[in-house]
């Protein structure tokens, strides 16, 4: 399935799941599965948002945008950790008019099933985005299947919550894991925002990319004598590789040539989705550190 039909099918789900859970705090009353089933509105609005982001990154690059436009795809995961903000103070207005004037909890069983067949088929979502965004480096894809996993283990929190409060009969604890909910959904925004921001900002990948990059240039750099200056970021699925390949001096253009191609062979086999530029210099300019080509 491409991101897109992805995106789309989690868009639909997500209105499915927010049916299913409106339904369970109709049921009870319950303030904790109002902020659960709050939550779910910001899956949909971010599955929109992500749908709008990938069909823009899809499109190819053009004279304004000689890059291409995969940026726009942290836009959407922005968003989402904007939105995920937002349901969060939301959720802490109703929580504490929960404790003011604390509701008796009502229909505890049909809410507890209703709640569980959303949870369930949200964790079929959260983990098939999560596989589908990883395959395609699609940070909007993925920090939306993310946010659809937390929101199951959310939802499972604020049930088994909501239950003892039943049992129990202390109404308190109701409002309380309103407050829990909203304090989660927090840690995640910020969290989505961090990496969305990262990405944008042209942040360094992670260090175990640019060791394998090393590896890889390392391996298919024969005939040249180093590689320094190694410098990589991610523009949403695609990754920049940039480095500057040192050969000796008497190597013709065409030699030098043939050395990056296989060095961008090597590079595209092994991390797919990859734009390279390789500067190429005389063995005056060694630096005498970076990569050792065998």
């Amino acid at each position: 399935m491409t991101p897109t039909r992805a995106a789309l099918l989690s868009l639909l789900v997500g209105v499915l799941v927010f049916v299913l859970k409106y339904l369970a705090f109709y049921y009870t009353g319950s303030v904790a599965l109002y902020s659960d089933a709050l939550e779910s509105i910001v899956n949909i609005v971010a599955a929109g948002a992500a749908l709008i982001a990938l069909r823009v990154a899809a499109m190819p690059a053009d004279p304004n945008h000689p890059y291409g436009h995969t940026k726009a795809e942290y836009f959407s995961a922005v968003l989402e950790g904007v939105l995920i903000l937002f349901a969060a103070i939301t959720i802490f207005q109703e929580a504490y008019k929960g404790f003011l004037h604390p509701k008796e909890l009502k229909d505890l069983n049909i809410g507890a099933i209703i709640s569980l067949v959303a949870s369930g088929l949200n964790g079929v979502l959260g983990t098939y985005l999560i596989r589908i965004g990883r395959a395609v480096r699609s940070p909007a894809l993925t920090a939306d299947g993310r946010h659809v996993m937390t929101d199951v283990v959310t939802s499972v929190g604020v049930l088994l919550g909501v239950m003892l409060a039943g049992l129990t009969g202390i109404r308190l604890l109701d409002p309380l894991i309103a407050v829990l909910v909203a304090l989660n959904i927090l840690w995640t925004g910020w969290q989505l925002m961090k990496e969305s921001v990262g990405g944008l900002m042209d942040a360094a990948p992670k260090a175990e990319l640019l060791e394998q990059v090393r590896h890889i240039v390392g391996q298919h750099g024969e005939g040249a004598l180093e590689a320094h200056d190694l410098r990589a970021r991610h523009a949403g699925r695609i990754t920049f590789i940039e480095f500057h390949l040192v050969v000796p001096g008497s190597m013709t253009v065409e030699e030098a040539h043939t050395i990056c191609d296989r060095i961008e062979a090597g590079l595209k086999e092994t991390l797919h989705e990859v734009e390279i530029s390789i500067h190429v210099e005389p063995e005056s300019k060694a630096k005498h550190h970076g990569i050792v080509v065998l």
